[in-house]
């Protein structure tokens, strides 16, 4: 009796641990919740996350070595085109273009004088042809002496010359009169440099000067973003972004508000990213959101096409192996992964072709067993 006692007692206690490993173990790791496909209509869409950004960033630079005197702008600020954004400190140009305007009155006054002397000797030139004339006619009749004739000659011989050393010194005056004109217009051009203009109508999206600051030419003073060029930069996987195109309508998610904005595709990248093979789509707002801040984190979903009829399953169930689709479904009490065509994404829904409407898919679970072809499921 003791011995049949105890063997109860051993059956006993077996078929307790054999519950508990059924119901603690075994029932956990190999029974999956499953959701069964099904047929309707589906808006496919595109999601997307990416980042706040801009068609083009204006970087606004100093453009001379110099001292900064004054600012006048701030992150956050809207701009107008030609509006001052910041002045330098000149040192002397102003007194150097004032002396150069200076030589410019000077050159031209002098060529005035010169042109006048110029009119005065060709009147001189005039008489002394003349009497030249005259006295050669004389000296042929032998009523001039051969002085009064040699004199006359000389005398316009002078003139000549006279004539034609003013013409050389009213050339070389024009000469220094466009030098030191060209002087002035390169002054007052360097000056202009010396004072910086917003190159559109923007939204300052950083500052990088402090006044009294000294700058290299090629250093960024501001950075201005037009309004109309403000875009998200999504990236979406190569597989379902096929269905993108131009101008299709888009809903954007700001990651500080979480309100959604309207868009649409305003770009296309040429080139996908290689090692992520994601590509990248610029949607742009319809409206833009005041303020905005770049390289906020944002999402995106395209909308794509309206799909009728079409089996659907979630999204979450998609498998991904060797660029193919998969998603595990239950035959008979077997997993089984099955190859399907991937159509779009909508929010938590798939869209496939290649699966049968009341199919079970099987969800997978971190709680569970990892799924492998042929294995028991519950």
């Amino acid at each position: 009796m003791k011995s049949l006692y105890k063997i109860l007692i051993g059956v006993v206690l077996i078929g307790v641990i054999a519950v508990v490993f059924y119901n603690k173990v075994y029932i956990p790791k190999t029974t999956y919740k499953t959701v069964q496909t099904k047929k309707e209509d589906i808006a496919l869409g595109v999601f997307g996350i990416g980042e706040v950004g801009a068609k083009t960033i204006y970087n606004v630079t100093a453009g001379v070595s110099a001292k900064v005197l004054f600012l006048g702008a701030d992150e956050g600020e809207w701009v107008k085109k030609g509006q001052v954004l910041a002045k330098f400190d000149s040192v002397d140009l102003p007194v150097l273009l004032q002396q150069s305007k200076i030589a410019v009155q000077k050159a031209r006054s002098e060529l005035i004088a010169l042109q006048k002397e110029l009119q005065s000797l060709q009147s001189q030139k005039h008489l002394a042809q003349i009497t030249y004339e005259r006295y050669a006619k004389l000296k042929k009749q032998s009523f001039a002496s051969q002085s009064e004739y040699d004199k006359a000659k000389a005398d316009l011989q002078v003139i000549n010359a006279q004539l034609a050393a003013t013409k050389a010194h009213i050339e070389s005056s024009k000469t220094e009169v466009k030098r030191v004109a060209k002087t002035v217009d390169a002054l007052e051009e360097k000056l202009v440099r010396y004072t910086v203009y917003a190159p559109i109508n923007g939204y300052v999206i950083a500052k990088k000067a402090e006044i009294s600051q000294a700058l290299l030419p090629t250093q960024t003073l501001f950075e201005i973003v037009s309004p109309k060029d403000v875009w998200i930069k999504a990236y979406v996987d190569e597989r379902i972004s096929g269905d993108i195109k131009e101008g299709q309508n888009a809903t954007i998610t700001l990651r500080s508000s979480k309100q959604k904005y309207q868009g649409y595709v305003a770009r296309i990248a040429p080139q996908s990213d290689a090692i992520t093979q994601e590509r990248e789509i610029d949607v742009a707002f319809k409206e833009l959101p005041i303020p905005f801040y770049i390289n906020e984190q944002a999402e995106v979903n395209v909308k794509t096409k309206l799909l009728n009829g079409v089996i659907t399953a979630p999204a979450k169930a998609l498998v991904y192996k060797q660029e193919k689709t998969y998603i595990w479904i239950k035959q008979g009490d077997k997993a089984h992964l099955q190859g399907v065509r991937l159509l779009g994404i909508s929010g938590e829904k798939a869209a496939l072709s290649g699966i049968n409407e009341g199919v079970s898919v099987l969800l997978a679970s971190t709680k569970n067993k990892p799924l492998s072809e042929g294995m028991r499921v519950h």
